[in-house]
């Protein structure tokens, strides 16, 4: 499982950091807005642990701009703002929980570990977009209505980029969750499934689904 801790105090980010990956989570500390964004743009993460005065923004707005986005990943507030008012704010504008300042790091691994669980269970089977409609447990895709056909291995592809719509994936991250290694991605393998997949997926429209970004990779609009 994947942590993101967002915490500008150094000793306390490290602190975490070193914690989590103690109790075998995948941990990665930033300190900033810019660099939490950058961080969740480079690949998805299981639970984000928020701090909300950051150096270059406060974490509330972020968090608010992540759920109008249609971020859904579990996010566990850690701030000094331990007021009633401050804990109804932050679970009104989207947080999972919220964990006052000071803390035992026991019952924060607890937390971090129910929001793990209660995420695992409440995984969507069906995930909808611009008339995508893709049932994760049938296995079926359909469009406006109408059923597509799709390989296993574009299947796992549209999965993918309709977990994380929105977000630019690159193709390293792309490439080891389709075929658990990144061996194809400087071939042109991960681009002749992409473009399978337009041409299923885009037909007439006008506006296209996907994005390249040269250099970094592709991005479900």
């Amino acid at each position: 499982m994947k942590v993101l801790i967002v915490e500008d105090e150094q000793r306390l980010g490290q602190f975490l950091e070193r914690g989590l990956k103690e109790c075998a989570y995948t941990a990665a500390w930033v300190r900033t807005c810019k660099d939490a964004l950058d961080a969740l743009a480079e690949s998805p993460y299981d639970v984000i642990v928020l701090d909300l005065g950051l150096p270059d923004g406060d974490g509330l707005d972020m968090l608010r701009k992540w759920r109008a986005s249609g971020f859904n990943e579990p996010v566990l507030i850690l701030s000094a703002r331990d007021s009633v008012e401050d804990r109804v704010k932050g679970l009104n504008v989207g947080a999972d929980d919220y964990l006052p300042k000071p803390f035992s790091f026991e019952e924060l691994l607890a937390r971090v570990r129910s929001l793990v669980r209660r995420q695992s269970t409440a995984k969507q089977a069906v995930l909808e977009h611009r008339g995508i409609r893709i049932d994760l447990l049938s296995h079926t895709v359909q469009l406006n209505g109408q059923p597509i056909d799709l390989t296993s291995r574009e299947f796992a592809l549209l999965e993918i980029f309709m977990q994380n719509t929105g977000r630019i994936l690159t193709r390293t991250l792309i490439s080891e969750k389709i075929w658990a290694s990144h061996y194809d991605v400087d071939t042109n393998l991960l681009d002749v499934y992409m473009s399978r997949l337009r041409q299923k997926l885009e037909g007439t429209s006008t506006k296209p689904l996907f994005k390249t970004v040269r250099g970094v990779g592709y991005q479900l609009l």
